[in-house]
């Protein structure tokens, strides 16, 4: 028999529960011969999150191989956003683990299941490449009206820096005296020696 695990998630605790999304896969559960040894439910958890304790705690379990089948009662349930969903869907995959929505009546170990998979990790890399051209055309857009663009250079002189090495101060010492990182004073010391 084909071990199966339950995800559910609601996302209020305000007349909000899971027992009708429960009762859904187990259902699905029953017809479909799987045994269900697992439940994960989040209860006043928003989808925003990547992180849920329920949800953390079904992917600790599936990387170590406790069920070969997730049932979710939808895809929105389990991931937050495309992007997260396909990150999930990639783990499920590597870890030799079906994904089964209810509503959505996916089921990804079917040959229609594995071109929905196709078809959501191709609208994901669409939104990923979108996202990436939207912001590099910000940056060109700010460095033609003269903006620079990176972290501020940090305003402390060489001669501070030189001052409390030249007093046996370590690099991460006169990092932390002068606010800036132990890498920037090696940096700073450096440009210092060679001049």
């Amino acid at each position: 028999m084909t071990i199966a695990a339950i995800y559910a998630r609601v996302s209020t605790l305000n007349g909000q529960s899971v027992d009708m999304q429960l009762c859904d896969l187990h259902q699905l559960a029953e017809r479909r011969g799987f045994e269900v040894t697992h439940e994960y439910r989040d209860q006043g958890q928003s989808g925003a999150k990547s992180s849920r304790p329920a949800l953390d705690e079904m992917l600790r379990d599936a990387r170590r191989g406790k069920f070969q089948v997730l049932l979710v009662w939808r895809l929105d349930r389990l991931g937050r956003s495309l992007a997260h969903l396909v990150r999930l869907l990639e783990d499920f995959r590597a870890w030799n683990i079906e994904l089964v929505s209810f509503s959505e009546g996916l089921d990804f170990s079917t040959a229609s299941g594995k071109l929905m998979y196709q078809m959501i990790s191709a609208f994901s890399e669409f939104e990923r490449e979108t996202i990436r051209e939207r912001v590099l055309a910000g940056i060109r857009n700010a460095k033609a009206r003269g903006k620079k663009i990176g972290r501020p250079c940090a305003d402390v002189s060489a001669s501070q820096i030189r001052e409390l090495l030249s007093q046996g101060h370590s690099m991460a010492d006169v990092g932390a005296r002068l606010g800036i990182s132990a890498a920037t004073v090696c940096r700073r010391a450096r440009a210092v020696a060679t001049v």
